[in-house]
C-alpha cells in the first residue's frame, strides 16, 4: 500500500538523519524527508485548521491549508537541524506541535488586530474650533496617539484622522505603501495596548456608556 511505502520512506530518512550531527549536512536529508511527507503533513494541517481553528479560515485571515503547510515546513526545517526523531510517530508528534504553535501565533495575531480595530472604532473626529472641551475618553485617545512613536503617529494621523488613502500618505511621507501599512498596523497594536479598557460594546466616542 502507498501509506506503508510512505511510512517506510519517512523512516529511512529518519534513520539517515540520526547519523548526521551537523545542521548543514542534515539540510538535504531534512528537505527530502519533508518532501516525502508533504501530502500527509498537508492532510494534518487541513484537519487541524478546520477542526480546531475554523475562524482562521474565515475573513479577515482567510488562511488556506497550503499556506499553513508552507509555514510549518519552514518551522520544521529549523527544528530538525537539532531534533532527531527516532521514528515516524515522533516525527509527526514534532510536526503536530509546530502546527499548533503556528496556528496559535496566527490566532494571537488576529486577536491583536481585532482588538486594535475595536480601539480605532472609538477614535473621534478631530475637534473643530467650536469644541471647547474633549470628553475624558477622547482626551485619553488623543494622548495615546501623541505618545506613539513618530513614524507610527504620522501614518496614523494621516490615514485614520485625516482620512487619506495609503497611496496619498505614502506620497506625502516619501515611503512605500507597504511601509504605510506596516506602520499603521504597529500603531493600531500599540493603541490597543495603551487603551485596553476601551471597548466599543460598552462605551461611545463621546465618553457616554
Amino acid at each position: 500500500m502507498d501509506s506503508a511505502r510512505t511510512t517506510a520512506a519517512i523512516q529511512e530518512y529518519l534513520d539517515e538523519l540520526a547519523g548526521i550531527t551537523g545542521g548543514q549536512q542534515a539540510e538535504p536529508v531534512v528537505r527530502g524527508l519533508l518532501s516525502r511527507s508533504a501530502d500527509r503533513l498537508h492532510v494534518l494541517c487541513a484537519a487541524l485548521l478546520h477542526r480546531n481553528y475554523p475562524r482562521l479560515a474565515r475573513p479577515p485571515m482567510n488562511l488556506q491549508s497550503d499556506e499553513m503547510l508552507s509555514a510549518v515546513v519552514e518551522r520544521l526545517i529549523k527544528a530538525l537541524r537539532q531534533a532527531r526523531p527516532g521514528n515516524v510517530r515522533q516525527f509527526f508528534a514534532i510536526a503536530n506541535q509546530h502546527m499548533r504553535w503556528e496556528l496559535n501565533d496566527l490566532a494571537r495575531r488576529l486577536d491583536e488586530q481585532t482588538r486594535a480595530m475595536d480601539v480605532t472604532d472609538l477614535i473621534p473626529a478631530s475637534p473643530d474650533s467650536s469644541q471647547t472641551q474633549l470628553s475624558p475618553i477622547a482626551h485619553r485617545m488623543y494622548q495615546a496617539i501623541d505618545e506613539l512613536p513618530q513614524d507610527e503617529r504620522e501614518v496614523f494621523e494621516l490615514v485614520r484622522i485625516q482620512g487619506m488613502t495609503h497611496p496619498e500618505s505614502a506620497q506625502i511621507l516619501g515611503i512605500s505603501e507597504k511601509t504605510v501599512q506596516r506602520r499603521l498596523a504597529r500603531g493600531l497594536v500599540l493603541l490597543a495596548q495603551k487603551l485596553p479598557d476601551l471597548d466599543p460594546r460598552f462605551a461611545s466616542a463621546d465618553g457616554s456608556a
